[in-house]
């Protein structure tokens, strides 16, 4: 069978660029291995009539709407590689040997974070640690908090935290990632900032108790933000030869249409930041809507 669509990534662009493409009753492919990024935190927030729903009670709700589209299909499996072959369809190729061909093809395989080495991070994360305050901040609202990033970013981020905390402190983790005007103006709205790499996060349960940096000393805190790097969770954009963005993500025309033609990108895969459920579905959307009118256009003319 050759799908009108397939779809690699079962998150929320891929699954309501799915759920657009069944309403407009096209064959669709969903490849999904089921390992979603936000599988470790506790809540999604942010989505209205979904918020503080965990990430897999979201899944399972997608799905069984999803899937009452008789045209839709999910493949439980892992896409290990993808081509486009001489007839012009695209294959995928699964973990399980299953091969998928589709007039059309919808990467939304998202980001993987790539957070600094620090002891202790990933026993806290999703519980007591974060990386974005949008989605966990108002859970610790007017808690000593601690932001520990190596990238510039972290001076924009600070000044949005002070919208939950006073009570801040900014971690630079060895790096000279603020200038004497950044370290200045939020020395001045009570932020105490350190260049000090963390050695450490110490804490039990999922709850942070202390921040241990290289000298040895201790900072207590009860919770935080930890800003990770974001690279594309799949390779096949950059197989396919895409053009990209300066940031990583892969370049569209704004409803996901790719600079490879058939091919489009929706959500994290294409725009990269910021990453929320509610931006990625309304992207999957849109990408839905250019994959039908393109069909359509080569059918019918």
């Amino acid at each position: 069978m050759i799908y009108d669509c397939a779809i690699i990534g079962g998150g929320p662009a891929g699954l309501n660029a799915a759920l657009m493409l069944g309403r407009a009753r096209r064959n669709v492919a969903i490849i999904d291995n089921n390992k979603p990024r936000n599988a470790v935190t506790h809540e999604s927030h942010g989505f209205i009539t979904r918020d503080g729903v965990t990430p897999a009670e979201f899944r399972r709700i997608a799905y069984e709407e999803v899937l009452r589209y008789p045209s839709v299909e999910h493949l439980q499996t892992e896409a290990v590689d993808v081509r486009k072959n001489e007839s012009g369809f695209f294959e995928v190729l699964g973990t399980s040997g299953l091969l998928v061909q589709a007039r059309k093809l919808i990467l939304a395989t998202g980001l993987k974070e790539i957070f600094p080495e620090i002891d202790g991070f990933y026993s806290l994360y999703g519980k007591g640690l974060f990386n974005c305050p949008y989605c966990d901040a108002w859970e610790m609202q007017d808690q000593p908090l601690v932001l520990v990033s190596e990238s510039p970013a972290i001076f924009h981020t600070a000044k949005i935290l002070l919208n939950w905390t006073k009570d801040l402190v900014v971690c630079t983790h060895g790096r000279s990632s603020l200038s004497d005007e950044q370290k200045t103006l939020l020395q001045s709205r009570g932020i105490v900032v350190t260049e000090q790499p963390v050695a450490a996060f110490v804490g039990h349960n999922g709850k942070l108790e202390h921040v241990r940096f290289a000298d040895g000393t201790e900072l207590p805190r009860t919770g935080g933000f930890v800003l990770p790097k974001f690279v594309q969770a799949a390779p096949f954009g950059e197989r396919l030869d895409c053009e990209r963005l300066d940031n990583g993500g892969i370049k569209t025309d704004g409803v996901g249409r790719t600079s490879i033609p058939g091919l489009y990108a929706a959500g994290d895969t294409s725009y990269f930041n910021p990453s929320q459920v509610v931006f990625a579905a309304a992207d999957g959307s849109k990408t839905a809507m250019a994959v039908n009118l393109d069909l359509t256009e080569e059918d019918y003319g």
